[in-house]
């Protein structure tokens, strides 16, 4: 870890706890459809996996892909009109991106969450001016699980790959 310059983090499931929100906008979803909500429980798993597991979990995975992407598109209306009620960084977190800003190590996000949503909810936790470099989901043609988005947010950080470290679940 002495050659680390830079530390790069998911967002969702790693450096944000998201679930809350995400699962009041699922269940929302599930309300307006006249489903059965699920329990915070079965959801908070499912959500570091995407818009699209998630709506699978809540509506089956027997559904045609447009109505799979209608309701995909539903669901993430309702997030990004509650993106940050209760989301917060996971417990000592906020600890460890001081002492990175005191030590002036730059640390960036790396995240498939499209940008739309990324950039409020970073804004919303007084996140989004102190990273060095934010690199969504729509950012590259390629997202994670390729390798783009790490080298995007090293060259953005001008830190060589073997000098950042990145933290996911």
């Amino acid at each position: 870890m002495k050659n680390v310059t830079a530390v790069l983090f998911d967002l969702d499931g790693t450096l944000i706890d998201t679930a809350p929100d995400m699962a009041a906008a699922l269940n929302g979803l599930l309300k307006q459809e006249q489903c059965r909500t699920l329990p915070f429980e079965h959801i908070r798993p499912v959500v570091s996996k995407g818009s699209l597991a998630l709506v699978e979990l809540a509506f089956g995975d027997e559904l045609t892909e447009s109505r799979l992407r209608e309701l995909q598109q539903a669901f993430l209306q309702k997030y990004s009109q509650a993106i940050c009620v209760h989301s917060r960084l996971f417990e000592g977190l906020d600890r460890l991106l001081d002492e990175l800003d005191e030590n002036k190590t730059p640390w960036g996000v790396v995240t498939n969450k499209p940008a739309w949503l990324t950039e409020p909810l970073l804004r919303r936790l007084d996140l989004h001016a102190r990273c060095a470099c934010i690199v969504s989901g729509d950012t590259l043609p390629r997202r994670k699980p390729y390798p783009d988005p790490l080298l995007h947010a090293c060259k953005l950080m001008q830190k060589p790959p073997e000098a950042c470290v990145y933290v996911g679940d």
